[in-house]
């Protein structure tokens, strides 16, 4: 089921589809809840699913003020006061598994586990936050179907992109539907991100952390930052930086596998 929330000045669009205990699915940087739409089926089935728009990301109103990667995750402790959810297991892709670990810091009274998925504690190099400015700027005056087009093929692994064609179609125009507002305002989040493998170092609970093979964005050396008891890491083969497209069956039974250990 498909819904909204209204939040402060924020309308937070969502998907709640399932039943038992709530997981909450936080879709990468130009992307929607439809990132998931290969994963959520099979996680309902024992679960119940919440996948999330972020402020300016799909069917979500944009944010007018500035925001950091800390907003993303207080909105989304917000959301899950409204819907009455005290206890959640997240899982973050990319962008998402930022905004995870700010919330694992914030509100891990919130968490019964965790999860990055093609994501990572570390902060920005000098020369990716260059990258992410010269994005914004090129964004404010041009729109965002460039960005989009110049990003999404970068996703996949170069082996996946004649067998995933028609999904890199689908991922774009996912991405077309993100306001400047959206995508400018994360774009300087991610970039004024801090360090937070102590995040990582400190927490107790149980973490799964997952890397594709072929990621061309975060390779699995910058998600397997930490290597503790309670942390499970996973490289899947057969996939770049978008697993739940380039192999959505292998996804899902990591994270199955990972929400049945605990």
């Amino acid at each position: 089921m498909n819904s909204k929330v209204e939040l402060q000045n924020l309308s937070i669009a969502y998907k709640d589809q399932g039943k038992g205990k709530p997981i909450v699915l936080i879709h990468g940087f130009m992307g929607s809840h439809a990132y998931w739409d290969k994963v959520i089926p099979k996680l309902a089935e024992d679960f119940r699913v919440i996948a999330i728009d972020l402020p300016g990301h799909g069917d979500s109103t944009s944010i007018k003020e500035e925001h950091s990667i800390e907003d993303y995750a207080d909105t989304l402790k917000d959301l899950l006061d409204q819907l009455n959810i005290n206890q959640v297991t997240l899982f973050g892709h990319s962008l998402g598994g930022y905004i995870t670990l700010a919330f694992a810091e914030r509100y891990s009274n919130y968490l019964n586990g965790f999860s990055l998925i093609h994501s990572t504690a570390y902060p920005d190099s000098e020369e990716a936050k260059k990258g992410r400015m010269a994005t914004a700027e090129k964004v404010k005056n041009e729109g965002v179907k460039n960005a989009v087009d110049g990003l999404i093929p970068k996703l996949f692994s170069p082996k996946n992109i004649q067998k995933n064609n028609s999904e890199i179609d689908i991922a774009k125009q996912i991405g077309y539907k993100t306001s400047v507002d959206g995508t400018v305002k994360a774009l300087i989040s991610m970039k004024n991100r801090p360090d937070r493998n102590h995040v990582l170092n400190d927490t107790a609970l149980p973490v799964l952390l997952l890397a594709g093979k072929d990621d061309q964005i975060i390779p699995p050396e910058k998600t397997f930052s930490v290597q503790k008891e309670n942390i499970k890491t996973s490289t899947l083969n057969n996939a770049g930086h978008m697993s739940m497209y380039e192999s959505p069956e292998e996804l899902i039974n990591e994270m199955k596998d990972y929400l049945i250990s605990f």
